[in-house]
């Protein structure tokens, strides 16, 4: 009688997986725009230069600037230190996780894909892996810088007094909605809304609760596109408010 093998096969190359094909095309993107936004991101915030453009300022100096018309100069020292929040979301996010391990260090590419190299498996224990375990606090911290980003664009639709509409009003709109979306629909905000929750019928506002998990567990599988259009849209809102410091180029506003 024939026994079949109990082992399991051994997991294909990433070549083996896609024959004829380039598969290498989506990793090496992910590689080119990461690096790209990190090497941006850390230049802009150690430029020494304050992207402020009346009434509006780079998201990467909100807490620089203060909350509304509170101005704390002593931010601008921590500045460094606050701008590793959203950049340690982002770092230890679980989409980023998964992109930045398969396209960096390829451990592994891909499913069902063997690793590049074979090691004593070590899990997040060691530095700086280790700081993915606080994911959660740094989520929250978000939350809060998620307050002064609001803030901003309040303000940046308020001229001398008056409403009005910029260029630089709708960017910096659209840029909170992504960094919103992107940080409402993580996997650890859907645990603290009721993911926590084993029974919904059990807990005070139990409904609620449940209706809000539900609306998370309809938004968390859109998580990865609110990362990557987030992160451009960040950017993208610094980069025009330092074209228009420069005067490279002026804005159409109305002012009611």
């Amino acid at each position: 009688m024939a026994v079949e093998s109990a082992l399991s096969p051994r997991p294909a190359s990433a070549r083996e997986a896609s024959p004829g094909r380039a598969w290498w095309i989506e990793p090496a993107l992910t590689v080119i725009c990461y690096s790209a936004f990190v090497i941006y991101a850390t230049w802009s915030v150690f430029d020494q230069v304050n992207v402020v453009f009346y009434p509006y300022v780079s998201p990467f100096f909100s807490l620089w600037l203060g909350f509304g018309l509170i101005r704390v100069p002593i931010i601008g020292i921590l500045l460094p230190i606050l701008a590793a929040v959203p950049l340690g979301l982002r770092g230890s996010c679980y989409y980023y996780r998964k992109s930045y391990f398969r396209s960096f260090f390829w451990d592994p590419p891909a499913c069902a894909i063997q690793e590049l190299k074979r090691g004593r498996y070590r899990g997040e224990t060691r530095f700086p892996w280790v700081l993915n375990n606080y994911h959660r606090y740094f989520l929250i911290l978000s939350l809060i810088t998620l307050v002064f980003l609001w803030a901003d664009v309040v303000r940046a639709f308020t001229y001398q007094g008056s409403f009005f509409i910029g260029l630089g009003s709708v960017f910096m709109l659209v840029n909170v909605i992504l960094l919103s979306l992107y940080t409402l629909t993580c996997h650890s905000f859907r645990y603290l809304m009721g993911g926590r929750i084993d029974a919904f019928s059990r807990v005070r506002f139990g409904r609620a609760w449940h209706r809000i998990a539900m609306l998370l567990n309809y938004a968390n599988p859109r998580h990865g596109f609110y990362a990557w259009v987030s992160m451009f849209s960040v950017a993208l809102t610094d980069v025009y408010i330092r074209l228009l410091m420069a005067g490279v180029i002026h804005e159409p506003r109305i002012i009611f």
